[in-house]
């Protein structure tokens, strides 16, 4: 007999934008974590992949940075901005 599991497929990581945002802000990820109502090892904890914004989450940083979720997180790896900028190394 074989046993049954209802385990989910482990998701794609998530990537994200969010260093480079703050960076490009000045912001601490305490900055942030403050700016969007959150305990700033959450930042942290995002920005390294180790955890999923709900959807909620998702749309405050959206709505922070004036930026669309998209341009925050991914499925996929973005593209390097110097790559996207400069067309990448010479």
């Amino acid at each position: 007999m074989v046993a049954k599991t209802n385990r989910r497929p482990t998701p794609a990581p998530l990537h994200n934008r969010l260093p480079v945002l703050r960076a490009e802000r000045g912001l601490s990820r305490q900055d942030l974590a403050a700016a969007v109502d959150v305990n700033y090892q959450t930042i942290g904890y995002l920005e390294r992949g180790e955890y999923a914004p709900s959807l909620d989450l998702a749309f405050r940083l959206s709505e922070y940075f004036g930026l669309p979720i998209e341009a925050i997180f991914s499925r996929s790896p973005f593209t390097p901005l110097s790559e996207t900028v400069y067309g990448g190394p010479t």
